[in-house]
């Protein structure tokens, strides 16, 4: 690895330091340099071969077979406890659409991987379609390399509904049924301050006004990654992300005291991500909460009010 892309640092604080290591290179070529089984957890948003400025444009054909090569790599990295977090959208070729999370699924599992949730990740704002329904959704599959895996159960647990209930009949009759640091919250979530009850990742997408929006056409949110790094990982774990971007990994696994490698070919995204690393380490980045809902205006507001134009419209039908 030619030393003038490579950046390493050190940050936290005097008990709790992680490491974090960012690549400028292309990502095949870069895991070629990482030992076997280094990583709990490999997380990313891989290109969607849909033609942004980082990608170059192909068949669905090529592109998943460059794809393949690798994930190939990305399993020979991962650690035997260690999980795969894959979160992709749609390719969409002359108004037909591929889901490729349905592609991806018969790739990983070539390498044997095993599938433990497959998440929606739903937002409420994106590109609107004329001729079909505007997607507002992205999937993340988890996939782990053996079945035994680690997996955080209390770092994500919620309040339960029914504290006080006990149990009916059996051996345990009369005692308290639940756990007390909270329940399970399953394989269903809402995520916002609310119980998580749908398998639906209710997460705002970075657009417009989002305060952590870059020049990057496809950030996905720190919040994003920071829920499966609080489940699948253990503190001092190492994090990868083979398409890092602008690093919302990175910042995700330094702000839990994970170590993390970020990689990616654009040396603008990498200068980014290092000026974003600095301003965490200064304090003054701006992160959303993790548990801060999803703004919804007044209903007697503007924004949620039909104007006057429409109403006469309507009231002539």
């Amino acid at each position: 690895m030619n030393e003038m892309l490579k950046h390493k640092g050190i940050t936290g604080d005097l008990f709790n330091k992680s490491q974090y290591i960012l690549l400028c290179d292309d990502a095949n070529n870069a895991l070629k340099n990482i030992e076997d089984e280094k990583f709990d957890l490999i997380i990313t948003s891989p290109p969607y071969n849909v033609g942004k400025e980082y990608e170059v444009k192909q068949s669905i054909e090529n592109y998943l077979k460059t794809q393949e090569e690798i994930i190939k790599q990305l399993v020979r990295v991962l650690s035997p406890r260690g999980s795969i977090c894959w979160e992709v959208g749609n390719y969409v070729d002359a108004g037909e659409v591929f889901p490729l999370d349905i592609f991806y699924y018969n790739i990983f599992k070539k390498f044997n991987l095993k599938l433990r949730n497959r998440i929606i990740w739903h937002f409420g704002h994106g590109l609107h379609a004329s001729k079909r329904f505007s997607g507002r959704y992205e999937t993340i599959l988890w996939f782990t390399k053996k079945n035994e895996y680690i997996f955080n159960l209390d770092e994500v647990r919620i309040p339960s509904k029914y504290p006080g209930k006990r149990h009916f009949k059996g051996p345990n009759k009369g005692k308290l049924s639940g756990n007390p640091k909270g329940k399970n919250p399953s394989d269903v979530w809402e995520i916002v301050i609310k119980d998580w009850k749908q398998e639906i990742w209710d997460i705002p997408n970075v657009k417009a006004n989002h305060p952590e929006k870059t020049e990057h056409p496809c950030q996905y949110p720190i919040e994003l990654v920071e829920r499966c790094i609080l489940a699948l990982t253990e503190k001092n774990s190492w994090v990868l992300d083979p398409f890092c971007g602008v690093g919302s990994t990175v910042i995700a696994a330094l702000k839990n005291n994970r170590n993390v490698i970020g990689i990616d070919k654009e040396k603008k995204y990498i200068d980014i991500a290092l000026e974003r690393i600095k301003k965490y380490e200064e304090g003054s980045l701006k992160i959303r909460p993790i548990t801060k809902p999803i703004y919804s205006p007044p209903q007697n507001s503007k924004l949620a009010t039909y104007p006057q134009e429409w109403l006469k419209q309507m009231n002539k039908v």
